[in-house]
Order: C-alpha cells, then sequence, then structure tokens
C-alpha cells in the first residue's frame, strides 16, 4: 500500500507518492461546459482560461482563502488529477495525508476529508500545513527545542511553533498570495488607470515583487523594470506601461506587514523558554510567497530574528505530509485522524 501526501492549496495542487516523489504539480483551477456537464480542462490548461471563457463555460478555483469554497468542483478536479497520475477508473489504495491551514474549522477538515475519501482510500489524515510544512523542510519537530515555521500559500500565511511533534502557538493569516496580486492589481488601477487581471499581476510579483530594493555598490536602489499590458480605464483600449520594482514595493507592503504582523504575534503568544529557542534559531519560511525579494530581510528588520527561505519552498507541505505517513506512531502525535 502506498502514502500518498496531498496539498490541496488554493493557487496548486501537489501530489506525492512515497518511491516516487512529486509526480503532480498543477494549478487549482477547473474547467467546466456547463451545458454538458463535461470537464474540459484542469491545472495549467483550466488556468489559461480564467477571464477568457464565454459563458456556457465555468472556469473556477474551487478552494478560496485555504478551504474548500465549491466542493463539487473541488472533488471533480482531485479526481481528475488522480486520473492523470494513477490511470482511469483505479481507485485509490493508499494511505494518505493532506495539508490544510491550521485555522481551519473542523467543518471544513470535514469537507476536504471527504472529496478526498470519495476517491477510495481507507485512510485518510489532516495535518495542518504548517507542521507539513515544517516536516517538509526538514527541522526538528520532536525535540525539546521550539522550531518556528512560516508557510505563505496562495490563500492563507501558516505561522507556528512547533516542539514536542506538537504545535504550541499559531497564526492563520488570510493574506498570502492572493492577497498579494489583489492588490498589485488595485495599485495599477489606481496609480496608472490600467486594468490588468490576476495572471499579469502574479507574473509582475514573481519578475519584479520586493519587499524592498537590493542596493548597488554605492548604496543606490537597484530598481527592476516589467512590462503590464491591459485595459486604460478612460479610453477602454488596450495599452502597455513599464512598473518598476519601487511600485511592486508600494503596492505589497501593507500585506507583508500584516504578515510580519502575525509572525510577532504567534511568538508573543509563545510560553518564555519557547520564544527564547525562535529568537536563537530564527526563522524559516516557505511557500510561494516567500519567494519575493528580500522578505526574509523585511522580517529580520522588523523581528531582529533570523530568517531562513526553505531549499523546497512550494513542496515543502506535500513532502511533509507524504513523510508524516512513515511512521504511524508519530502520525497520531501530529494530526487528528478524521472518521467517516
Amino acid at each position: 500500500m502506498a502514502n500518498i501526501g496531498i496539498d490541496l492549496g488554493t493557487a496548486n495542487t501537489l501530489i506525492s507518492i512515497d518511491g516516487k516523489g512529486i509526480i503532480l504539480d498543477e494549478p487549482s483551477v477547473i474547467a467546466k461546459d456547463i451545458d454538458r456537464n463535461v470537464i474540459i480542462a484542469v491545472g495549467s490548461e483550466a488556468k489559461k482560461m480564467l477571464g477568457k471563457a464565454p459563458a456556457h463555460i465555468k472556469v473556477v478555483k474551487p478552494l478560496e482563502d485555504g478551504v474548500i469554497s465549491d466542493f463539487d468542483m473541488a472533488a471533480d478536479m482531485l479526481a481528475t488529477f488522480f486520473r492523470q497520475v494513477m490511470g482511469q477508473g483505479n481507485k485509490i489504495k493508499a494511505k494518505v495525508a493532506i495539508g490544510v491551514p491550521s485555522g481551519v474549522t473542523e467543518v471544513e477538515k470535514m469537507a476536504v476529508e471527504d472529496v478526498v475519501s470519495s476517491l477510495g482510500p481507507k485512510d485518510v489524515f489532516i495535518l495542518e500545513e504548517p507542521l507539513a510544512s515544517a516536516i517538509g523542510v526538514g527541522l526538528d519537530v520532536d525535540g525539546t527545542t521550539g522550531s518556528m515555521i512560516v508557510d505563505m500559500g496562495g490563500g492563507t500565511t501558516d505561522i507556528a511553533i512547533i516542539t514536542l511533534g506538537g504545535i504550541v502557538s499559531s497564526n492563520s493569516i488570510r493574506y498570502a498570495g492572493d492577497k498579494i496580486d489583489a492588490a498589485i492589481v488595485q495599485f495599477i488601477r489606481r496609480k496608472y488607470s490600467l486594468i490588468i487581471g490576476d495572471a499579469t499581476a502574479e507574473r509582475l510579483k514573481i519578475e519584479i515583487g520586493c519587499a524592498m530594493n537590493d542596493k548597488d555598490e554605492n548604496g543606490e536602489d537597484i530598481v527592476l523594470t516589467a512590462k503590464a499590458r491591459g485595459k486604460d480605464i478612460i479610453s477602454g483600449l488596450p495599452k502597455t506601461i513599464e512598473v518598476t520594482s519601487t511600485d511592486m514595493k508600494e503596492a505589497i507592503i501593507e500585506s507583508l506587514d500584516m504578515i510580519v504582523d502575525g509572525i510577532k504575534t504567534t511568538v508573543e503568544k509563545a510560553p518564555p523558554e519557547i520564544a527564547s529557542d525562535v529568537a536563537e534559531n530564527g526563522i524559516v519560511i516557505s511557500g510561494g510567497s516567500s519567494k519575493i525579494r528580500n522578505f526574509d530581510k523585511l522580517i529580520t528588520q522588523r523581528t531582529g530574528m533570523a530568517v531562513t527561505v526553505a531549499d523546497n519552498p512550494l513542496e515543502a507541505v506535500v513532502l511533509g505530509a507524504a513523510k508524516s505517513l512513515e511512521d504511524p506512531d508519530k502520525l497520531m502525535t501530529y494530526i487528528k485522524k478524521l472518521r467517516r
């Protein structure tokens, strides 16, 4: 019986199978012909249709803010992903661990478990994402020394301090990749009178997004630029502008500040000895938004603590979920098993 780890994320879905590693990494998007009730595309192909589909084609991201917002579409998307990697008609005969945000309710956890259980596995385990991410990046979650992880996904940023296999202080903030993209859309509209889509905002974030500009040898800001195409608010016609990394810093700094405040709050809630461990050992950040240029430096500047960006930030949750299944005894200290 195989062990399967799943990161059912707002932005991307990843699936890992022991012995094979990560076998799927696709955007969490599905497109369906509602007239014929037929799935047209999932993942990357469906994402290309966002904002472009005719009325009879429904293109959705079935997860919002880290939780399932459209149960049926989420189930169809996940089932299609599994058929792609395991073959048509095959039921999953495996133990499955799924990473979910630490702030979700029991009802939301059950919704995730129901989606995966419908595909056939006997045992489904729910693992909180910060714990899964900490395991995935190689932190010693079972030791007596407190470790701090900040996992910045698409819908939520999950912050936790972990020791002895459990979370002693945590915070789940619904400020993450999607909110950052939305902030970029609003900034470009406000400053340049240009309407851009979420895909363009995401590209700008990846290419030139930053928490602070790098400096040259003379101490001057190194300013990066990128093109943004959209629709002019006044004329309604297509228009192309040049956006700078300074623009991006101004656009996203409020969202980044919310995350920094969440980090501070999590440390403040921790017992003194654990907070002391974190101060000494620093913070590890993971998830797609952890790659925003110089965000680690901003956190250090605001908190005084050292920050390390994980070597595998995008894969941490799914790898940690899969790895947690290797030791059944430890697993039961990590998770709460949901029984149907």
